[in-house]
């Protein structure tokens, strides 16, 4: 399976993401982040760091869930920060 390179939008809006969870998390260490999530702490690190730029719906859901955020909140800083439309319906 080739993949699409990511465009400049999906980068930023990764990096975005990435310091909104960093942040969520607080005090909490990335490994009780992590599997609290039930995810690894290598696959969180990625996030936090903009190297996963497109993590699944799932992982971040479940990231969400552990660290109380909305889903609603994420995708409205993500789509505020770069000023593009999300469509969720498709």
């Amino acid at each position: 399976m080739v993949r699409v390179p990511l465009s400049p939008e999906d980068i930023r809006a990764g990096r975005l993401l990435g310091e909104m969870l960093r942040s969520a998390r607080g005090e909490r260490t990335l490994v009780q982040v992590a599997l609290g999530a039930g995810i690894s702490p290598e696959t969180l690190r990625k996030i936090e760091t903009g190297r996963i730029a497109t993590p699944s719906f799932m992982i971040v859901a479940a990231l969400a869930e552990e660290l109380a955020l909305s889903l609603d909140a994420i995708q409205g800083t993500l789509r505020r920060s770069s000023n593009e439309k999300f469509d969720v319906a498709s």
